[in-house]
């Protein structure tokens, strides 16, 4: 018989965790992994372009920027070089998804990686990762020269045409550099700050060259829609959001800890059943999403569901899709008080309502 969180998690990314060696590539084999890769170097990069769109992915790093847009802009630009990168920094207060994934099933990231960037004709690739995930990054070190080893990574990947290779940026700290053009400029030995857009990343990304920028969950899907194919993977979801999302639960709550549940989940599900709810039966005084950057809503729109169209309608953001349960105990202003310290230190000072208003706000 399954137990409640069975019932509400779906397990994509995060079905092979706690079950696979996440040091041993040989583990990952044997679970099917690389699989898709061997698929994806057999079909054409329009076919490919085409099954990620008919699977409805969308970033998971907090845009929901649909994931095929991004690969086929950079897939149809003219250029030499091309890159691909990983946001591993997960700098935002209140998620721990992305390290979740990092340190149990590393090899699916790099997997997802390598598809995407055949895919879009890269052959550089980065994983930009934060720099307090000591863990983590020894993980997709070992991971990355276990991959080139067996021919997954270098030059003509599995004995086609295709070349392709990942190196390891290592963050220092900075919140900011967690925005995709922070990031580049902290790639390219500048200081963590964001530029001006337009124009993207995907016409001009690192060195000024077409540039494909994914998230670690966003990126660990492809592996499984590649193999499993569209239909198997928009079934999961809602409408107007297919697949699941990976929650990063904390806070004052019994159980925290990172779930993955279908999209249509609601927030007092997340909170009541997987998170089994406050200690001591406290009250909720209010619930943060998607991290200390997002919203704050009451105990009475927690049934409120994990769905694009839905938080539109609501005016909210899903984000990185964080859970933050704050109990009575703590007036609503301390906690806003806190967190706007947070972004003062934060601020990298280039925009004034950012460098002077927070200071004023706070």
């Amino acid at each position: 018989m399954k137990t409640e969180n069975e019932i509400l998690e779906t397990r994509i990314v995060t079905a092979r965790c706690l079950r696979v060696d996440p040091q041993s590539i040989d583990s990952y084999l044997g679970m099917g992994g690389y699989s898709a890769l061997q698929k994806a170097l057999g079909l054409k990069t329009a076919d490919l372009i085409d099954e990620i769109r008919l699977s409805g992915l969308k970033g998971r790093g907090g845009a929901g920027f649909p994931c095929h847009t991004k690969l086929d802009a950079v897939r149809m630009a003219e250029a030499d070089t091309k890159y691909m990168v990983c946001n591993a920094d997960e700098g935002e207060p209140g998620n721990f998804k992305d390290k979740y994934l990092l340190e149990n099933d590393p090899h699916q990231l790099l997997e997802g990686m390598i598809i995407e960037a055949y895919i879009a004709g890269c052959t550089t690739g980065y994983i930009y990762i934060r720099g307090e995930y000591d863990a983590a990054r020894t993980l997709i070190k070992r991971a990355i020269v276990q991959a080139r080893e067996r021919g997954y990574l270098g030059k003509n990947i599995s004995g086609s045409n295709f070349c392709f290779d990942i190196q390891v940026k290592t963050g220092a700290g900075s919140y900011i550099c967690g925005e995709e053009f922070a990031l580049i400029e902290s790639i390219e030995g500048k200081a963590g700050r964001p530029r001006n857009k337009p124009p993207y990343p995907t016409l001009s990304g690192i060195n000024n060259m077409p540039t494909v920028i994914g998230n670690v969950e966003t990126i660990s899907n492809i592996p499984f829609i590649i193999n499993n194919g569209h239909a198997a993977y928009s079934s999961i979801g809602t409408a107007s959001s297919s697949g699941t999302r990976l929650v990063s639960l904390s806070g004052n709550i019994r159980r925290p800890g990172v779930y993955e549940v279908p999209f249509g989940t609601s927030i007092r599900e997340i909170v009541e059943i997987l998170g089994q709810g406050v200690p001591e039966d406290r009250d909720i005084q209010m619930v943060q999403l998607g991290g200390a950057s997002g919203p704050c809503i009451p105990p009475d729109m927690m049934d409120l569901k994990l769905d694009y169209a839905e938080f539109a309608d609501a005016e909210l953001s899903m984000g990185s899709c964080a859970v933050i349960v704050i109990d009575n105990r703590y007036p609503v202003l301390d906690a806003v008080r806190l967190i706007t310290r947070f972004f003062k230190h934060e601020s990298c000072g280039k925009c004034t309502p950012c460098r002077e208003g927070i200071r004023q706000m706070l």
